[in-house]
């Protein structure tokens, strides 16, 4: 396969600054996983891996499995067959609130904050596992990457605009300075200029050391910023390359790029 540049919609977002570098350690790792909904078999032996320091995306049609992947992988459901191991441990079986403790931090489709909340309560909610001096740290580290959020510290969650909602739940998950943040449809209903303020936030905090697994129908701008992806149909990993293999594959800018 010929690699060429993502053709992202928008130029403004900086192409990634890392590459698929093979010796970095795999941080995260599904092997096999085959997940449930009642008797629906939604993840049918997936096999995903993230290295420290990427972005890595899941790509694919609406219930190819990508929202269930992050769901297995936060605990939210578990599968019935297949590991998840996590530096190393299988965490296959742990309580959701045990992965933040360990390190995963999920920011869910839909944004899910607590719309009676105050921003600052939202977030001080997100690093419940942190000690008081922890939490005024990465309150400032969260202001510092969304300073509107700061702007509305005392603001209910539920008078937020969309893309505000988008960066506190982004900021919630970041309260508990998770070593991978998982990202599902960050640009989900967002304006063209605030999704790329969106990508570019997401590349910082990657840049700041967060492996980040991120989920998103904007196949092109995801593509854009991760150094490697996966295609998802009907529950199967059907591709994995990197993100600049996947970009030039025709098949991929067919189905999932637009393109004819």
């Amino acid at each position: 396969m010929t690699a060429a540049p993502a053709e992202a919609g928008d130029q403004a977002i900086a192409a990634p600054a890392g590459g698929n570098d093979e010796a970095a350690e795999v941080i995260l790792r599904l092997d096999d996983v085959h997940t449930y909904y009642g008797s629906i078999h939604a993840l049918q032996g997936i096999t995903v891996d993230l290295r420290q320091g990427e972005i890595v995306t899941l790509i694919g049609a609406n219930g190819a499995g990508k929202t269930t992947t992050l769901k297995t992988i936060s605990g939210l459901l578990h599968p019935r067959q297949g590991t998840v191991h996590f530096r190393g441990a299988d965490v296959s079986r742990r309580a959701p609130h045990d992965l933040v403790k360990d390190g995963i931090s999920h920011a869910p489709e839909g944004r899910r904050i607590f719309s009676r909340l105050t921003v600052l309560e939202n977030l001080k909610m997100g690093g419940y596992t942190r000690r008081p001096a922890e939490i005024r740290e990465d309150l400032s580290r969260v202001f510092e990457l969304f300073p509107r959020l700061f702007e509305r510290a005392n603001q209910k969650g539920g008078t937020l605009s969309g893309g505000e909602q988008q960066m506190l739940a982004i900021g919630r998950a970041l309260m508990s300075r998770p070593a991978v943040l998982l990202l599902d449809e960050p640009s989900l209903g967002l304006a063209p200029i605030l999704v790329q303020q969106i990508f570019r936030i997401i590349q910082e905090i990657n840049a700041q050391g967060t492996t980040i697994l991120l989920v998103e129908q904007n196949a092109q701008q995801a593509l854009a910023i991760a150094q490697r992806g996966y295609v998802l149909q009907t529950g199967r990993v059907i591709l994995a390359d990197s993100a600049r293999g996947l970009a030039a594959n025709e098949d991929v800018r067919r189905a999932y790029l637009g393109e004819i």
